[in-house]
């Protein structure tokens, strides 16, 4: 039997109704941001870049809405197909999955980057954005069909255990590794914080094999790596290069702690130079890119973000602090390319409209949006598009990227040119636009070799701080 009309839209409203808000991804979830966000309409900086501003939320608001009759008229369709599914197909429909089919219909028709998430996924991105999971702490990689261990991470169950680098995991709770992908052997070393896990490993240098139980801790992925660079050899030198691999929850606190190794190896002596590398960064949280913005600046806007609502329309501040403070006078360069997008292009714009760092690469991605990741309790999450977000000079990259100051391309092996290049969002079918602007047409290259003597990026970022390159864009000046 059908439910009647107003039945079905209630219930309907009912399921979209968010319990709560429990964290937004690249959007500052709840908690101390650096600065108490304002509305951006009292608080935005001039415009030089001559764009047309967006539309108000007032003016936004006159737009005439539909009747609701009308509503309830799509939602009666939406109910009559759905019960003709049901009685009417040639198998016995999952009526569970059709809902959620029709959610996830729903969302994604809004824009690329809306959509729901069932419980198992919305698991995964909690856990992808908290860059924290319950497992043993070692970094492996795959060899001849066993995992080989690269490093066991300091303080976590594989050190504390005596797990070594260049053992072979080849058993896990006596299951062979041989035949196992490295994400099935991953997925089986990682489970609840408290339970245990027996491996088995092989060593150079003793006769039988190894067997360790380990209790899973909770580990913290590494989001920030760093080296030395500019000297004779790989990895010696006075400029240091910061590898920013994603905007998790680790991300400023990686930075941080990379500076102070830094200080540290070099007994108090600031590095000649810094490079952070958002290279194929795909973004994150946006609290964090504040964050690691801020770790360069001392005051000014760092993002701008405005929504439909008020409560979406905000300015964040960079503040003083001691971080910045030390690193004043440290010049900066930025590397980006085709794939970094959305919390990166926050850090890129901010630090390029302050003149705080050269931006050294090819264009970004064009990801100018902002999604709230809004709980639905033991039925998952819906990630919804929420504002869009301009830099601190009120330019908004939607579709159009972020231009570095400096064009960089790299040498391309022949086998991969023309695969090496995207368009970015202007590509993504059904993507936000901004009426009045410009968007992106031809692609740009996500190309970064694995070798750093082949990086033509990085290698000109280095020339560049160590003074054996010039351009007019480094140092920046304030204008």
């Amino acid at each position: 039997m059908r439910l009647p009309t107003l039945r079905l839209a209630a219930l309907a409203a009912a399921v979209l109704v968010p319990a709560t808000v429990l964290i937004a991804q690249d959007q500052a979830p709840g908690g101390p941001a650096p600065a108490d966000p304002a509305p951006v309409e009292e608080q935005l900086e001039p415009n030089p870049s001559g764009e047309e501003a967006e539309p108000t939320a007032a003016e936004r608001a006159a737009v005439q809405a539909r009747d609701p009759l009308e509503i309830y008229a799509d939602l009666n369709l939406f109910g009559e197909i759905f019960d003709r599914i049901r009685a009417e197909y040639v198998d016995p429909p999952d009526e569970e999955k059709l809902i959620r089919a029709a959610i996830q219909g729903m969302l994604t028709s809004l824009d690329p980057h809306s959509g729901y998430l069932p419980p198992v996924e919305y698991a995964d991105m909690r856990e992808d954005t908290s860059g924290q999971f319950g497992g043993l702490g070692v970094e492996i990689i795959m060899e001849e069909d066993l995992i080989k261990v690269v490093s066991p991470i300091d303080d976590t169950p594989a050190a504390k255990a005596g797990i070594l680098a260049n053992d072979l995991i080849f058993e896990i709770d006596g299951q062979p590794v041989q035949g196992m992908t490295q994400d099935e052997a991953v997925a089986k070393m990682r489970g609840p914080v408290g339970t245990e896990v027996t491996i088995t490993v092989l060593r150079e240098g003793v006769a039988d094999p190894i067997e360790f139980t380990l209790t899973r801790g909770i580990i913290s992925m590494r989001a920030v790596r760093w080296s030395m660079e500019g000297g004779a050899e790989e990895g010696e030198g006075d400029i240091a290069v910061l590898r920013l691999a994603r905007f998790s929850e680790q991300a400023f606190v990686g930075i941080e702690r990379a500076v102070e190794e830094i200080y540290e190896q070099r007994d108090g002596q600031a590095p000649k130079g810094i490079i952070l590398d958002l290279r194929n960064n795909p973004g994150g949280l946006v609290d964090q890119s504040v964050y690691v913005a801020d770790a360069f600046l001392n005051r000014g806007a760092v993002v701008l973000t405005r929504g439909r609502t008020e409560s979406e329309s905000a300015r964040y501040d960079a503040v003083p602090d001691p971080l910045d403070a030390k690193l004043a006078d440290v010049p900066l360069v930025v590397l980006i390319n085709g794939g970094s997008a959305s919390a990166s292009e926050i850090v890129a714009g901010a630090l390029q409209d302050h003149k705080r760092a050269t931006l050294v690469g090819t264009r970004s991605f064009g990801k100018g949006s902002v999604q709230s990741i809004i709980s639905l309790g033991p039925d998952g999450a819906m990630r919804l598009t929420t504002a869009r977000y301009y830099t601190p000079n009120n330019r908004s990259i939607q579709a159009l990227g972020i231009t570095p100051d400096i064009e960089i391309r790299q040498v391309v092996p022949e086998e991969l040119q023309g695969r090496d290049e995207i368009i970015g969002e202007a590509g993504l079918e059904g993507h936000i636009t901004i009426e009045g602007q410009e968007e992106s047409t031809v692609g740009s290259s996500v190309y970064v070799p694995a070798e750093r003597a082949e990086d033509t990026q990085l290698q000109y970022a280095i020339r560049l701080i160590k003074g054996e390159e010039s351009n007019q864009a480094y140092p920046p000046r304030a204008e």
